[in-house]
């Protein structure tokens, strides 16, 4: 099936391979300074949870310690919870608008994917949350990672259409 973005004139390949942004709301720049205000607390959440620290990060990936797999597992139980009120009770956006979720299709690139992204969050010590909060902290040799991340967004979104399904 395909879909024709309203606002520009280029057509997507599938449903089930693109995410779509149904709200047509338009906003100042201003409104955008709420996201800043929440990803700043986000990192020092992050900060003092030990969340960016590349020692608990490696302490994870050789199954030393459990305080990376509770953030984690707590992060999961949360997600969770928090589609069933939102489904359960219809909650809407800030702005009254209907949140949707929508089936995903499995595909074998996600395990390549996966392994991909783990492969490189053990290299570096930082996903993307995180290596933020790391260049914030001071860590700009974190730079590098966030320019790689970049990088193979870039390369990713260029072969997207090449790869197998």
């Amino acid at each position: 099936m395909q879909i024709k973005d309203q606002n520009t004139d280029f057509e997507t390949r599938s449903l089930d391979t693109v995410c779509i942004n149904e709200s047509h709301l338009e906003h100042k720049w201003y409104h955008n300074l709420k996201y800043l205000i929440i990803g700043i607390l986000f990192g020092i959440v992050f900060i003092k949870a030990e969340v960016i620290s590349w020692y608990r990060i490696q302490e994870m990936f050789r199954f030393q310690s459990f305080h990376m797999y509770g953030i984690i597992g707590s992060a999961v139980v949360v997600g969770m919870l928090s589609i069933f009120i939102i489904k359960k009770f219809n909650i809407k956006t800030i702005y009254g608008e209907k949140i949707e979720f929508h089936d995903k299709t499995f595909n074998k690139g996600q395990i390549y994917g996966g392994l991909i992204f783990g492969l490189g969050w053990a290299v570096t010590g930082a996903c993307p949350g995180p290596l933020f909060a790391q260049i914030g902290t001071g860590a700009t040799v974190m730079i590098v990672t966030l320019l790689a991340a970049v990088a193979g967004t870039w390369i990713y979104g260029y072969f997207r259409e090449k790869l197998p399904h």
